[in-house]
């Protein structure tokens, strides 16, 4: 909104350069719902995503906000449960590169383990379409193997002695 002083000069100030943290809406609001949106996709993937600078590209800017800061973050459901509601939408799409990044982060997590990844596969199936869900087998198993071999094994300094 435009206003003038008693000399005519446009007094106005665009709100959309405004950084006044006193604004909900300002630049302070923004980079603190980006900041937990980052914090929740670097929990959601293990960094196993990079999460990138604010300000890099709008979409990622409203991912972040919204998907990240606002949907993941919610504490109705955990991040497993999400998680496998995704997968079953990924498998549908039978998006293998996708698959591959949940299916990872779901291992690295801890959130299932590499027979629950292979059951998921088997109840989507008949729900998702043996073909969407065929094609993720072989993208699945090399994910296990990969998060297999990077686990410690009884003989490796980093295992875990039982005694």
């Amino acid at each position: 909104m435009s206003s003038k002083d008693t000399t005519g000069a446009d007094t106005s100030t665009d709100s959309a350069d405004s950084t006044d943290s006193t604004d909900p809406g300002g630049a302070a609001a923004t980079s603190a719902a980006y900041a937990k949106g980052a914090a929740m996709m670097e929990r959601v993937y293990n960094g196993a995503v990079p999460v990138l600078p604010e300000g890099t590209m709008v979409f990622n800017d409203v991912m972040m906000r919204t998907l990240f800061a606002e949907v993941w973050d919610r504490d109705v459901l955990p991040v497993r449960d999400r998680r496998l509601m995704l997968m079953g939408v990924i498998a549908a799409a039978g998006a293998t590169d996708v698959w591959r990044i949940q299916a990872a982060a779901a291992l690295a997590n801890g959130e299932l383990a590499p027979d629950e990844l292979r059951e998921t596969l088997v109840i989507l199936a008949p729900y998702a379409g043996y073909p969407n869900v065929a094609s993720l087998v072989v993208p699945c198993e090399e994910v296990i193997g990969t998060w297999l071999r990077s686990q410690p094994t009884e003989s490796s300094p980093d295992a875990q002695d039982p005694s």
